[in-house]
């Protein structure tokens, strides 16, 4: 199937169209491309060549080639940009491909779409890899990109700014994930450590009900967990983390204020998970996200 994105930009048709027809601008948003270089145009009749480049890794990158050719005059100011892309680079995994990009002006700002679709190289193994993982992986840095360039031209954020931002909020969110599921399902459910034992006999629970109750509470700390990661990214579990965080400190202070002396104790762990979550509060506002974008094509009709 071919890839298909949408996104609606309130911002100006000609800032839209320099923000995706020049490569130097174009690079800065669209996380497909590390390099972007237009070649020599002799004749303004003749398509755009233009060369590209998508680093891997480290030392390691994809180069290819295009051409494009821009059309300003559709119905109602609408314009199209068509291109084809293709690669000699055999550790490329695209062979060869075309599409384009449209510019739709409304009242609410401009629709502008993409749909393309490529050939691969690697025979059998290589269309099940694509199916599988390249071509969902790609449908989704297309859509993240236009959400990026959104962000851009609406908000004013660079788009260098907006991926330090997903990066920051990234690391906090999954943080945060990770150690409510760790405490739920290590020491509580599977090890039933005697510190966990202990802190919750000190709340006043009933010794013969300590040992049901843990993995109790260890579930519900895994189940909130896996809450952080799948409201993504939505800053309530951030906020309600930061207020756990701070009232089991309390909690512990005034019930067993021994185990704060100990290493790894609350006060490193619980000001370190609020600490994580104020930074995922602060940059979920600026997060790029494929899902705002349209990825099926609407009926036109």
């Amino acid at each position: 199937m071919s890839i298909y994105v949408e996104s609606l930009i309130r911002a100006d048709l000609e800032a839209l169209w320099a923000a995706t027809q020049d490569p130097e601008r174009h690079e800065l948003w669209d996380l497909r491309f590390t390099r972007i270089e237009y070649l020599p145009r002799p004749d303004a009749a003749q398509p755009q060549r233009f060369l590209y480049a998508t680093r891997i890794a480290a030392g390691f990158e994809i180069r290819g080639e295009g051409e494009s050719i821009g059309d300003a005059g559709g119905a109602g100011g609408s314009r199209v940009s068509a291109l084809k892309f293709w690669s000699d680079d055999r550790r490329s995994l695209i062979r060869k491909g075309s599409g384009y990009w449209k510019y739709v002006p409304g009242e609410d700002g401009v629709r502008f779409l993409t749909q393309y679709d490529y050939e691969v190289r690697f025979g059998a193994l290589g269309r099940v890899f694509d199916g599988a993982v390249f071509r969902p992986l790609l449908g989704w840095a297309t859509a993240w990109s236009f959400d990026r360039l959104r962000l851009w031209l609406e908000r004013g954020i660079p788009p260098a700014v907006s991926l330090r931002q997903a990066v920051v909020h990234f690391v906090s969110r999954t943080a945060v994930a990770l150690v409510w599921i760790y405490e739920g399902l290590v020491p509580k459910i599977l090890m039933r450590h005697p510190d966990e034992l202990s802190m919750l006999a000190s709340t006043g629970v009933p010794a013969d009900r300590v040992g049901a109750l843990l993995p109790v509470v260890g579930v519900l700390e895994v189940a909130f967990g896996a809450l952080v990661l799948l409201t993504w990214p939505r800053s309530w579990p951030m906020v309600v983390t930061l207020i756990a965080m701070v009232l089991a400190l309390a909690a512990v202070a005034a019930t067993a204020p021994g185990f704060l002396s100990a290493p790894f104790n609350p006060v490193t762990l619980n000001l370190s998970v609020a600490a994580l979550s104020v930074a995922a509060i602060a940059t979920a506002a600026d997060v790029p996200l494929a899902r705002r974008c349209l990825r099926r094509r609407p009926d036109e009709s």
